[in-house]
């Protein structure tokens, strides 16, 4: 009887294997080029893909186009790290899907139709990727001369979904190319947000080379159900990740009640030689110390910050006898005050700087020269791109003293000089009833850097025309457009950073910055003034720039 049993259960396992093998549509190949490349539909059937490479495994799902005449657009897979293997798509059986698999082939290229970088909305001085989704910068790190910008990557689609780290490389902070993906979704879920640090003195255990570790904290989401801390690590200066094998840190446990366990920042805390993280949990930011970077103790939380925190201190105008810790969150809201270590004390109400299309920023933890860099998610959509979203221009913060106390500011890096093309600059020029716009010269491009202050005369209404779109000042309420904005020491202050696709606005030093979507596209490009009466223009500035690319 068991005999029996036995082999009925044998036959039906092979049976169910056999099943499983015939509802499955496959495609091999051997990998002998750099890229495999997908058809994509963009209103399309959304199919559930695996991917096989020895050991390696990873899924996704995609709008596979089933004919070439419905193909919107091409993504690809880099797979030149398995050149000389096999590697296996697979997905459950479909019409669609079979038709679509047809399609999926090798390439040492990007199929296109229009070149990469010179599509109509891609960003010129702003860094967006050649194909799909991006969203939250990560593991923003500087190493060897090199700046890493890892993010959140959805490298099938135009939205969000399939959560993979991209990455970028920069040595100037505004020139950067695309690398490989180096995280992948996993049994455990997809890559969420994290943060990155030079492990120089390998607390974790995990240098093999002579290269210093890089170890990155990030988190993964399962079904939106379980968010849990983990780790990876780079001997290779950050070109490659390998994931910690005893994964997660810091299981799911919902501390305060909720999925919201994400995002974790690292940084070396030297008065207590030991590391820090910061972890968005509930509605606020915990603080967890470890000496190794595995095994993390729980010591403070500070309600009211959603998502993507950050902790740092920056000195008062300049002054290092003279800091204050600033603690973030993602909407350009914070709070500053002290820290011992373990806990943040605040010495504010909550602080804001920001308006607009942006989020989820985040710092370098270790610039050589001492500026605290930030790069923010530009959350610009890219109508009919194969591309969505772009990285805001990076800012180096500050903290200086204002009649309220001190305020963050956020100026653009120094190396947007690395652009500049042609510059012109004027003073004290008076518009309103004289046209002065005949005094300034015309440009040729609608990438622009511009600085001006500007000084009500004898007119309470004015407004500034760049490529098209109109920025309307009106002293009675102090709006710039619908921007609370006060004159100091009666001047408006303003830089504008202008794109393609979007005018990046910087206030009174830095003090409050707007992010503005705006299709520069099919408009005369330049700065012209208007208004009655007189407005002085103190000082003007005008640097064309170069693209990026």
């Amino acid at each position: 009887m068991r005999k029996i049993i036995a082999t009925a259960c044998c036959l039906f396992f092979i049976f169910a294997d056999t099943i499983a093998q015939e509802s499955l549509q496959e495609k091999k190949f051997l990998v002998q080029k750099k890229l495999i490349l997908f058809p994509i539909n963009s209103d399309g059937q959304k199919y559930n893909l695996d991917f096989c490479a020895g050991d390696f495994k990873t899924y996704f799902d995609l709008r596979l186009a089933s004919h070439e005449d419905s193909t919107d657009y091409w993504v690809f897979m880099d797979v030149s790290k398995f050149h000389g293997q096999q590697v296996n798509i697979s997905g459950k059986k479909n019409t669609g899907l079979s038709d679509g698999f047809k399609l999926i082939h090798q390439s040492d290229e990007i199929k296109t139709d229009v070149p990469i970088y010179s599509e109509k909305l891609r960003p010129q001085i702003h860094f967006s990727s050649k194909r799909g989704w991006i969203n939250d910068p990560n593991g923003l790190v500087y190493y060897d001369g090199v700046y890493h910008l890892y993010y959140q990557h959805n490298p099938y689609d135009w939205a969000w979904g399939n959560m993979h780290w991209g990455h970028a490389v920069s040595k100037d902070l505004v020139h950067w190319e695309e690398m490989p993906i180096v995280l992948h979704p996993d049994e455990m879920g997809t890559m969420f947000s994290g943060s990155a640090v030079v492990d120089k003195n390998n607390t974790s255990g995990f240098k093999t080379g002579n290269e210093d570790v890089i170890v990155y904290a990030y988190s993964t989401n399962l079904d939106k159900v379980a968010q849990a801390q983990n780790l990876a690590y780079s001997n290779d200066g950050g070109k490659t990740l390998q994931k910690y094998e005893n994964n997660p840190i810091l299981p799911a446990i919902k501390r305060f009640g909720t999925n919201d366990e994400r995002d974790p920042k690292v940084f070396w805390y030297e008065p207590n030689n030991n590391w820090v993280m910061v972890l968005h949990e509930g509605l606020g930011q915990s603080i967890y110390t470890s000496n190794d970077l595995k095994k993390w103790n729980f010591e403070s939380h500070v309600k009211g910050f959603w998502e993507c925190p950050e902790l740092f201190e920056l000195p008062i105008d300049g002054d290092e006898e003279n800091k204050k810790w600033v603690l973030s969150g993602a909407s350009g809201n914070y709070k500053l005050g002290s820290f011992d270590g373990k806990e943040f004390i605040p010495e504010t109400d909550k602080l804001n700087y920001l308006k607009g299309k942006m989020y989820a920023a985040q710092t370098y933890n270790n610039n050589p020269d001492g500026r605290r860099i930030q790069i923010g998610w530009g959350t610009v959509d890219s109508p009919g791109m194969p591309f969505n979203k772009m990285m805001a221009f990076p800012t180096e913060l500050s903290l200086k003293s204002t009649k309220q106390g001190p305020r963050l500011h956020l100026n653009p890096v120094k190396e947007i000089a690395n652009l500049y093309k042609s510059s012109k600059s004027y003073n004290d020029l008076i518009f309103g009833d004289k046209d002065v716009n005949k005094e300034i010269d015309a440009v040729s491009t609608p990438l622009l850097h511009i600085k001006t202050s500007i000084e009500p005369v004898t007119n309470r209404k004015f407004t500034i025309l760049i490529n098209g779109y109109e920025f309307n000042y009106n002293l009675n309420d102090n709006l710039l457009n619908d921007v609370f904005v006060p004159l100091i020491d009666y001047t408006l202050d303003l830089e504008f950073i202008v794109d393609i696709n979007a005018i990046e606005v910087f206030i009174n030093g830095g003090q409050q910055v707007m992010v503005i979507p705006h299709d520069s596209n099919q408009q005369i490009p330049g700065i012209t003034f208007s208004g009655k009466n007189e407005t002085l223009i103190k000082h003007l500035e005008i640097h064309e720039l170069n693209s990026i690319w």
